[in-house]
């Protein structure tokens, strides 16, 4: 993810395709792989030792197996400063909006259902900007897709946490796309609120009952249903 002021300072990055860059947080993509199968999602060891061939199958086998349209997204990005190989991969909300244009890449994804689904998102589609891996989790705003998947240039640098050296510019592996600040959500939804609604609706039947963001919760980049995004959104309304 781009830093707030500095922006990671990296004018040379990714052939300067594209705004602002959004530095990943690549914590969260270690979480999330280690809750998946490696033959399903890449290798259990750092990027940059993966074969670089994996097929259909081992790339997303859920949205193989049923292609689901989605049209809504939860992206997850970490808000409070955590440094990697000298390179702080904070990036919260606040940080979008100062980008020119409250626009970013949201690069770094390594894990390969986050990055398919990234591939399926299409320009105006919106999606809830998530704070993780910091003090209170959950739902801070909303962002809309500017730009459709195109590769990510992190990949390539070797000075970059997230460099892949199996990945080729003639055939790469990982994407990304950008993102426009929309709007705040009215209030902050924390993740203790979206659980106990979550369980709720796993006895009623309600809306959440199969909420990715609790069954694949170390998921980077996640899809909702139209009928779990307008639920969220109506979650604004209520006094916290």
């Amino acid at each position: 993810m781009p830093r707030p002021g500095k922006k990671r300072s990296r004018a040379t990055l990714a052939d300067k395709e594209g705004p602002a860059t959004k530095f990943a947080k690549s914590k969260i993509q270690e979480e999330e792989e280690s809750m998946m199968p490696a033959a399903k999602e890449r290798n259990s060891k750092p990027v940059g030792s993966g074969t670089g061939k994996a097929t259909k199958k081992e790339a997303c086998p859920s949205v193989q197996g049923s292609k689901q349209a989605y049209s809504h997204w939860l992206m997850k990005s970490e808000p409070e400063s955590r440094f990697e190989k000298g390179v702080d991969v904070k990036f919260g909300i606040e940080d979008l909006k100062a980008q020119p244009n409250q626009t970013a890449c949201w690069d770094g994804v390594r894990n390969y259902q986050a990055r398919n689904f990234m591939r399926d998102m299409k320009v105006g589609q919106e999606a809830f900007f998530y704070h993780s891996n910091c003090k209170e989790p959950g739902i801070a705003g909303i962002i809309k897709i500017v730009k459709e998947a195109y590769p990510d240039h992190t990949q390539f640098d070797k000075k970059d946490p997230h460099y892949d050296s199996s990945s080729t510019k003639e055939n790469p592996k990982w994407s990304m796309v950008d993102v426009q600040f929309v709007r705040m959500t009215k209030r902050f939804i924390p993740l203790s609120e979206l659980k106990a609604q979550h369980q709720a609706h796993r006895a009623s039947g309600g809306p959440l009952k199969d909420m990715t963001l609790f069954t694949r919760q170390r998921l980077s980049v996640q899809p909702l249903t139209d009928e779990e995004f307008e639920f969220v959104l109506s979650l604004e309304e209520k006094p916290s």
